[in-house]
């Protein structure tokens, strides 16, 4: 939904893939309510929290973090299952979280229709042969395909398939493992001109496969929003989805601002379900959800429908490709929206200077208009119409962008009193997306931030009880700046008089200890006013800190030559007083063993002498009794790929490879340094 955000809380989670199709005649297939990931939540920290104390609240409820979207500052944290709500409401009261949530599911089912019929109708319907005339993609333009994979040697896609990344598995194999992904990715860039199968919309685009759902049809918001900023990441300006759910989703919603940052263009499947329920992320802002069309330009009984819609396009009886090299007619809202994300690709190979906001104006102003009169809730703006928006994107001028972004300090309000640590709400707007966010006091910049919600932290203990001025400046790509209201708060912490400084020790340790191994080093801290945070130092240099006690730091001494060393504990109380704790000296003991082994390698896959064909998967394993740091394919003496683990598996396309031989050697590196390694020799 473009530059419109319908927050659905909603108890009903469905969640389930556009791909749900529907037969001529067959009832609707409703997935299960309340799916997520069982002992796993969402969460985003505010500005300036550091890692430490993140970790030391997660510690305090038995969480911990297990992956991260850096970009949009989400943790995907692991709790234990019986306490899940428990967790959720402590973290969402917890004033250094900004918001938490369950990691849902997106659930997937479908029934393919007849084997094939003898036309592709939707194509001449959006008047994709004239557009043809102009262009028929560009390899400049990729299109990201959110989905299950895609199949590597389907004919009508192998030409087409660049890298992209298995979010499953962590890995860069797309192989399809449902199905789904391929139809959708032939509905948007099967190859064209080839004499083989169909013809997608934007036939000289090339498909970057992300893989999401898993072979039993499931896929958390967080993989997909991960997915979104990696496509966002390799410079990707059109992105489809067609996956969808009910439940709103601050993660989703932060990926796709994200993208639409960078530049990117984002299509999602409005969902078949006959409902005017928002689906997410087609109800996203700054997402283009698309409904889905018949041959007789009828709009579809299945799909949903609501203001959130932005177009609409073909989505029944699309011949298209299938996995297994076949061809295949569906349904669903899920090839209306690749069909229009590949009007969008043919739109920027036209005209490659066009902006996001640029792209989205031209689809709908150039759709053709059905249903009501203008925009209805059913069509939104039309049904997409490839040829005049290739003839409008040809007369587009570039746009010069000369407009500030809109920038509010939304918390705290103007006139207020504040004290302690707080935390500062800004709100920033552009056309042409936000590049940064700055927070000034009194005219000083405090810190900046490069991902919405723009939230900052401003211990005020720093400043004088007085009157302070804050304001914050918005920065877009191209340079305009924005500057917010001024907004004067009254600084009024209770803790001026107190200048004693809290009592701190190192209470676990005595001086001229011999240590080895990891050892826990506790520190006692006191303070009338309350302490406010621990720091452990090892000869000057910061080891750990804490906010809560006990302050129990751990020290692995393994990572330390032998020798002697002082360990210092700083406590510093709620009005900024600081304690410095007696130096403790220790001599670090550990028995040190040379590792002189090389690790044993072996190419698993293909076997020595073997004669390949057209796609080999290099496979390969290295053991060594300290561990291996690393493995590096060559192919004849050439760098190719590197893993940070014991095993390797590379997808090989040796199809235009020239006849002869060729040499693959594996190396591996342990953790001392030592290498080892592994060569054949294959014929082509």
């Amino acid at each position: 939904m473009i530059k419109r955000l319908k927050t659905n809380l909603q108890t009903i989670v469905t969640i389930a893939i556009a791909m749900v199709l529907v037969l001529a005649g067959s009832g609707l297939v409703q997935a299960d309510s309340k799916k997520f990931v069982p002992g796993e939540l969402l969460i985003q920290v505010k500005q300036g929290v550091t890692k430490g104390a993140v970790d030391k609240l997660l510690n305090s409820y038995d969480a911990a973090t297990a992956g991260e979207i850096e970009s949009i500052k989400t943790r995907r944290i692991k709790v234990p299952v019986h306490a899940l709500e428990q967790v959720k409401k402590a973290l969402s009261k917890n004033p250094n979280i900004q918001f938490v949530e369950e990691n849902f599911y997106a659930e997937a089912g479908y029934v393919p229709n007849d084997d094939r019929y003898s036309s592709q109708w939707h194509l001449p319907m959006i008047s994709a042969p004239g557009a043809w005339d102009l262009t028929t993609g560009s390899p400049s333009v990729p299109i990201a395909i959110i989905d299950s994979g895609v199949d590597p040697t389907h004919p009508d896609l192998a030409g087409n398939l660049i890298a992209g990344y298995n979010f499953l598995e962590n890995n860069t194999d797309t192989q399809d493992v449902l199905g789904h992904g391929t139809a959708v990715a032939g509905s948007a860039a099967a190859m064209t001109d080839n004499i083989t199968g169909v013809a997608g919309v934007a036939g000289d685009s090339p498909i970057m496969p992300l893989v999401v759902l898993d072979a039993n049809d499931y896929a958390t918001y967080y993989d997909i929003a991960r997915a979104i900023n990696y496509a966002a990441d390799q410079g990707v300006r059109i992105i489809n989805i067609s996956i969808g759910g009910s439940s709103y989703s601050s993660t989703l919603q932060n990926a796709v601002n994200y993208a639409w940052n960078k530049g990117a263009v984002i299509f999602a499947c409005a969902h078949n379900y006959s409902t005017d329920t928002p689906y997410y992320p087609a109800a996203c802002a700054n997402v283009v959800a698309v409904s889905a069309t018949t041959s007789t330009d009828t709009f579809a009984s299945f799909s949903n429908h609501g203001d959130w819609i932005d177009i609409s396009a073909p989505g029944t009886y699309i011949l298209t490709t299938s996995r297994g090299g076949g061809y295949g007619n569906w349904n669903g809202t899920s090839f209306s929206s690749p069909i229009t994300a590949g009007v969008a690709a043919l739109i920027l190979s036209a005209n490659p200077s066009l902006t996001n906001t640029q792209v989205v104006n031209i689809l709908t102003q150039s759709a053709d208009d059905l249903g009501s009169t203008g925009f209805d809730n059913y069509f939104g703006y039309g049904r997409v119409n490839a040829l005049q928006s290739i003839l409008a994107a040809l007369a587009a001028v570039p746009e010069e962008d000369t407009i500030d972004p809109s920038v509010a300090i939304t918390s705290p309000q103007n006139d207020t009193t504040v004290n302690g640590s707080l935390t500062v709400s800004v709100s920033a707007t552009d056309e042409g997306g936000v590049d940064r966010v700055e927070l000034h006091v009194n005219g000083e910049l405090l810190s900046s931030d490069t991902t919405s919600p723009y939230t900052f932290s401003w211990d005020t203990y720093g400043y004088a009880n007085s009157d302070h001025e804050l304001m914050a400046v918005a920065y877009d790509t191209a340079g305009n700046a924005g500057w917010s209201s001024v907004i004067t708060v009254t600084v009024a912490n209770e803790s001026d008089d107190d200048t004693q400084a809290p009592v701190v020790a190192i209470t676990s340790i005595q001086g001229g200890a011999l240590v080895s191994g990891g050892i826990t080093v506790d520190v006692s801290a006191t303070d009338e006013g309350g302490v406010a945070l621990v720091e452990l130092y090892l000869d000057g240099v910061l080891l750990d800190e804490h906010i809560t006690s006990p302050y129990a730091f751990f020290w692995d001494t393994t990572a330390y030559a032998n020798g002697t060393y002082a360990l210092v504990a700083v406590a510093f109380d709620t009005a900024g007083n600081q304690g410095v704790s007696e130096a403790i000296n220790v001599s670090v003991d550990n028995v040190i063993f040379e590792d002189t082994e090389a690790p044993v390698v072996t190419i698993t896959s293909p076997g020595d002498g073997a004669s390949i064909g057209n796609r080999e998967t290099v496979q390969a394993s290295a053991s060594d009794a300290g561990g291996i740091s690393r493995m590096e394919l060559f192919l004849n003496e050439e760098l190719t790929a590197v893993k940070y683990k014991s095993e390797l598996s590379w997808n090989w396309n040796t199809r235009k490879l020239s006849k002869g031989t060729y040499t693959l050697s594996v190396k591996a590196f342990d953790t001392a340094g030592n290498e080892g390694i592994d060569t054949i020799t294959v014929y082509k």
